[in-house]
């Protein structure tokens, strides 16, 4: 609790700086803008629900890298199917869904039955899919030409708060999401049992959990979080191009559930703890498109350095609670 507390101190700290940076000193209403804070909400949402799913894997003590190619296939192949292939909505929204669910199946299987690592098995992953979905659409980019604008606004749309602003929907898909996963996480036997995998495996095993069936789970939950994530992303967007649709989200989810508490040894972990991580990156992020003297090229170098300090962060507390306990 103390570590989700800091991080959203850190979150205001960052938000107000930004405002500082951005605004104030440039007399501007660019952050401030509603604009600017609709499209921080709904960026947030859209990357929260898929550091929502990788959260669940990373407390059994697992790791997913491929989301950013699952997001590709299914963000990708979905408008390829309806545009190009005329297959009917009511096909291809099954047909994605069952596609994600198989996608994390099959990992499980390979993670708990072949003892496989996870860091191999989802890095072939993050290969074989952005392969696939370059050999299967030739490497055009495909999009929904205007159509299904209906289903659209499932990523697009808002709902009216004031004359000028309006709340993402993606915003209430992600609080529908995280409301479920908290109470599955606390209130749920399976979830105490998640919980316990990660602490440890052989005293789960032990104990009577069937920790294959759990882990199998958790990789479930990654990846159909991730093909919903990859709808959501590309109806947002209308159009996506194999060849980087998705690159490096995968890192986003990553750096977002290990800011928000989730231990990378796994057994820890919150889901308000993820939204507000991924709420901070996001906010990086924006602060470094909108801050004229912050070059934006260092993105990718802000993410890196928020993984290891989370990293550290672990280690540190791993290291303190061990030494108290000795005491």
């Amino acid at each position: 609790m103390k570590r989700i507390l800091g991080i959203f101190v850190l979150l205001i700290v960052v938000y107000l700086a930004t405002w500082v940076m951005s605004d104030l000193m440039t007399g501007r209403q660019s952050f401030l803008s509603a604009f600017n804070q609709e499209n921080l909400l709904r960026r947030t949402a859209l990357f929260g629900i898929i550091g929502i799913g990788v959260a669940f894997v990373i407390m059994t003590g697992g790791i997913d890298l491929s989301i950013g190619s699952v997001i590709c296939l299914v963000g990708v192949g979905f408008p390829w199917m309806v545009t190009e292939l005329n297959v009917p909505l009511g096909v291809a929204l099954p047909l994605v869904v069952i596609l994600s669910l198989l996608i994390g199946l099959s990992h499980g299987v390979l993670v708990t039955f072949l003892r496989l690592q996870p860091f191999i098995v989802t890095l072939c992953g993050l290969l074989l899919y952005r392969g696939l979905t370059r050999g299967l659409t030739n490497d055009q980019t495909a999009g929904f030409q205007g159509e299904f604008k209906t289903l659209r606004w499932f990523a697009n749309g808002e709902i009216p708060i004031t004359s000028g602003f309006g709340l993402p929907v993606p915003l209430i898909i992600l609080i529908l999401i995280a409301v479920a996963a908290s109470i599955f996480l606390n209130r749920t036997i399976y979830g105490r049992y998640l919980l316990a995998l990660g602490n440890n495996e052989d005293a789960a095993r032990f104990s009577g959990i069937d920790t294959k069936r759990m882990t199998i789970l958790a990789y479930v939950i990654c990846s159909f979080l991730a093909g919903l994530g990859g709808l959501l992303f590309v109806l947002d967007t209308n159009s996506a191009q194999p060849v980087d649709f998705g690159n490096f989200y995968e890192l986003f989810a990553i750096a977002a559930a290990v800011l928000g508490g989730c231990s990378l040894r796994g057994g820890s972990g919150t889901i308000i703890g993820v939204i507000i991580g991924t709420a901070l990156i996001q906010l990086l992020r924006n602060m470094i498109t909108l801050v004229d003297y912050i070059p934006q090229n260092i993105e990718f170098a802000v993410i890196g350095a928020v993984i290891l300090a989370g990293a550290v962060g672990d280690e540190v507390a791993k290291q303190i609670s061990a030494s108290r306990k000795q005491t």
